[in-house]
């Protein structure tokens, strides 16, 4: 029943954007790393310019790094974009130009961690595995009302489980995309909007007022 509404609400608040029109994983692995530490406004122009100057995981490879890094400048933690040339020349090399279609087969890619591993391989994949980012923990924290720091290790393995739990194996793609715009956009940091919320019913914190500094509660 959660998820349900969790679905449905997506489906009518959902942001337009072009990576979430693609099953291609060199696009989503693409938008995914230049979402890290970026928000999606000031990254949009610059999927699009790597898009039309490298349209394929080989001509991203075929580049020189120089021109990987002038492509990225603006961006900062350069450090993304070597590993972004590192992991196209990986996938060429070693792949054949086709992603590997596994979690922890993408997990052995430069640069590709757990968040970016889940994200292509559910939404290329349509595996039934977890993406677990800062919107993710915050909104199982407060479905749980649970209060596990996510600063500890522990952690990530604490909250995949609770995603797991969650997620629909027919449409991860969606479940994962559905979960991180509800925190992105409805489940906020400091200012969620629980009044009008479809999942209070199902929310603990909300259940004992301690959903958020604002819960938009009476």
């Amino acid at each position: 029943m959660l998820t349900a509404k969790l679905l449905d609400w997506y489906q009518r608040n959902q942001r337009d954007l072009p990576w979430r029109q693609t099953r291609d994983p060199y696009r989503i692995w693409l938008s995914e790393v230049i979402l890290q530490q970026t928000r999606v406004q000031q990254g949009l122009p610059y999927y699009q310019r790597f898009v039309e100057k490298f349209p394929t995981v080989e001509a991203l490879a075929a580049a020189t790094q120089q021109e990987v890094l002038r492509l990225w400048q603006g961006l900062g933690y350069y450090s993304r974009a070597r590993n972004l040339h590192a992991c196209a020349q990986q996938v060429v090399a070693q792949w054949g130009g086709a992603f590997p279609q596994t979690y922890h087969l993408l997990l052995s890619l430069p640069g590709i961690g757990r968040y970016t591993a889940a994200a292509i391989a559910s939404f290329a994949f349509k595996e039934a595995v977890p993406v677990v980012d800062g919107n993710v923990y915050r909104v199982l924290a407060r479905l749980y009302a649970d209060p596990t720091d996510i600063a500890k290790p522990q952690a990530f393995a604490h909250f995949f489980a609770l995603a797991q739990q969650l997620i629909d194996p027919r449409q991860p793609d969606v479940f994962n995309q559905a979960l991180m715009e509800f925190g992105a956009l409805h489940c906020t940091p400091q200012k969620p909007l629980c009044l009008y919320c479809p999942l209070k019913e199902h929310c603990q914190a909300y259940a004992l007022g301690a959903a958020g500094p604002a819960t938009g509660k009476e």
